[in-house]
C-alpha cells in the first residue's frame, strides 16, 4: 500500500494521528498507546518522566501546551475567563510513524463549513485596549504587548483536507495537525520556539510583518523591515528577551545570535526573522527549558512576566492553544515546539481562529488591528 492509501486509510478509520513538518516533508503520527491530558497537577510529572527506551524512531510523546497550562507552570494567575472546556494540553505515545512528501493529496468531499466569522473585539473595543496599553508602555509597565483577537464561526470541517489546500498555499516550517475524535487542530506556525539536540539549543524569533504585493519582494520587504522604526524596535526587544530566557539554561557566553534580521516569505505575508543558539548548562532538565521559554516572548511581549499579567488581566475569554506549544519530547530528552499561532481550533463544531500583533510605543492602532486580520485571512480563506 502506498503512502497516500496509508493517510487516507487511516484518516477514514476514525483513528486519532498528527502530521507535523519536518525537513524532508511531513511525519504522520498514529497508532497511539498513549493519550496523556495534561492539567496543572500532573504537568510536572509529566515534564519529569524517565523512559529507558530512548533509541527507535517512536520513543517520544508528542502534543501541546496550552496558553493557560503554561502560565500556571511559571506562576503566573489567569483570572476567571470564558472557558469553553477544551483541554490544557494532551500528549500521545505514537507506535508508527510514516513519512509523507511535502506534496501529499487528500481528495474528499468537503464537510459544509461556514466563513460567516464572528471577531470578538471590533476595531472600536481594540483602539481602547490599544490605548490603555500605550498608557502602560509610556509608563514603563511593558515595553511591547500583543493584544489578541479572535474570530470565530460554527463549523464542521475536514481537518485533512483544510490541512492538505493549507499546506499547497502556505506551507510554514512548523505546520501540524491534530485529528483527534472530539477535536482538530490545523495550523500553518512559522515559528520554532526550541530545537533541543543533546546540549545544542535554538530558538527562531519572528517579529516584524509586512503584506506581500505585487511591488514587493523579499529584498524590498528587508528594507522595508530596517528603515521602520516600529518594525526595528519590536524585533530588537523580543530577540534580546529570548537570548536572555535562553541564557538562563544555557553556558556563559555560548548564547549567540547565529541569523540575524533575515526576511522569510509566507503565502500573504514577510517577515523578519533572527535566530539564536547556545550550549545548555549541565544537570538542565526538559521543565526547566520549557520554564525558561515558555510562552514564547515573540507572542507575548516583553518583559514577559509583567506582559503577561497586563495580557491576562485584559483578556475576556481562555486563549486555548493560540500561543502555547506543539511539538514533541524523546525519551533522550531530544526536543522540538513551536509557537501555536495562524492555527484552527475545531471543538464542538465551533471553529476559533486566533491572531496578534504587537504593540510599541511607535504602533498605530489601525495599522496593528488590520495587520491582526492579514494573519487570519489565509485561515479564513480555508471556509470559503
Amino acid at each position: 500500500m502506498n503512502k497516500q492509501h496509508q493517510l487516507a486509510e487511516i484518516n477514514n478509520s476514525g483513528k486519532a494521528y498528527i502530521i507535523y513538518k519536518s525537513k524532508k516533508g511531513f511525519n504522520l503520527y498514529t497508532d497511539f498507546s498513549k493519550k496523556i491530558i495534561l492539567n496543572n497537577k500532573n504537568i510536572k510529572d509529566f515534564l519529569k518522566k524517565k523512559f529507558k527506551n530512548k533509541t527507535k524512531k517512536t520513543d517520544l510523546f508528542i502534543g501541546f501546551f496550552g496558553y493557560e497550562l503554561l502560565n500556571n507552570l511559571i506562576n503566573v494567575k489567569i483570572p476567571k475567563q470564558k472557558n469553553i472546556n477544551f483541554p490544557k494540553g494532551i500528549f500521545y505515545k505514537p507506535e508508527k510513524i510514516i513519512n509523507l512528501s511535502n506534496n501529499f493529496k487528500f481528495k474528499s468531499i468537503k464537510d459544509v463549513s461556514n466563513s460567516n466569522f464572528k471577531i470578538n473585539i471590533n476595531k472600536n473595543s481594540y483602539t481602547k485596549i490599544f490605548d490603555k496599553f500605550k498608557k502602560k508602555i509610556k509608563s514603563g509597565e511593558t515595553y511591547q504587548i500583543k493584544i489578541c483577537t479572535k474570530y470565530k464561526t460554527k463549523s464542521k470541517i475536514n481537518p485533512l483536507d483544510f490541512f492538505a489546500r493549507l499546506s499547497k498555499t502556505n506551507l510554514a516550517p512548523e505546520a501540524f495537525m491534530i485529528k483527534d475524535k472530539n477535536y482538530s487542530i490545523i495550523s500553518c506556525s512559522p515559528e520554532n520556539l526550541i530545537t533541543k539536540k543533546g546540549s545544542q539549543i535554538s530558538t527562531k524569533p519572528i517579529a516584524g510583518t509586512v503584506k506581500k504585493t505585487k511591488s514587493l519582494n523579499k529584498i524590498k520587504a528587508l528594507n522595508y523591515f530596517k528603515k521602520n522604526i516600529k518594525e526595528t524596535k519590536e524585533h530588537n526587544m523580543i530577540v534580546d528577551m529570548e537570548r536572555n530566557d535562553l541564557s538562563r539554561v544555557c553556558k556563559v557566553g555560548t548564547v549567540k545570535l547565529s541569523k540575524q534580521k533575515i526576511v522569510e516569505e509566507y503565502k500573504d505575508l514577510f517577515h523578519y526573522v533572527s535566530l539564536i543558539k547556545g550550549k545548555l548548562k549541565k544537570d538542565i532538565k526538559n521543565i526547566d527549558i520549557i520554564k525558561a521559554m515558555m510562552p514564547g516572548g515573540s507572542v507575548i511581549g516583553c518583559p514577559k512576566i509583567s506582559t503577561l499579567n497586563l495580557l491576562n488581566k485584559q483578556e475576556q475569554e481562555n486563549r486555548n492553544i493560540y500561543t502555547g506549544s506543539f511539538g514533541y519530547i524523546k525519551f533522550n530528552g531530544d526536543m522540538r515546539f513551536n509557537i501555536i499561532i495562524r492555527s484552527i481550533l475545531n471543538f464542538k463544531n465551533f471553529s476559533e481562529i486566533s491572531v496578534a500583533s504587537g504593540v510599541v510605543v511607535d504602533s498605530n492602532s489601525s495599522h496593528e488591528f488590520n495587520e491582526n486580520f492579514i494573519k487570519a485571512k489565509a485561515l479564513i480563506d480555508l471556509f470559503k
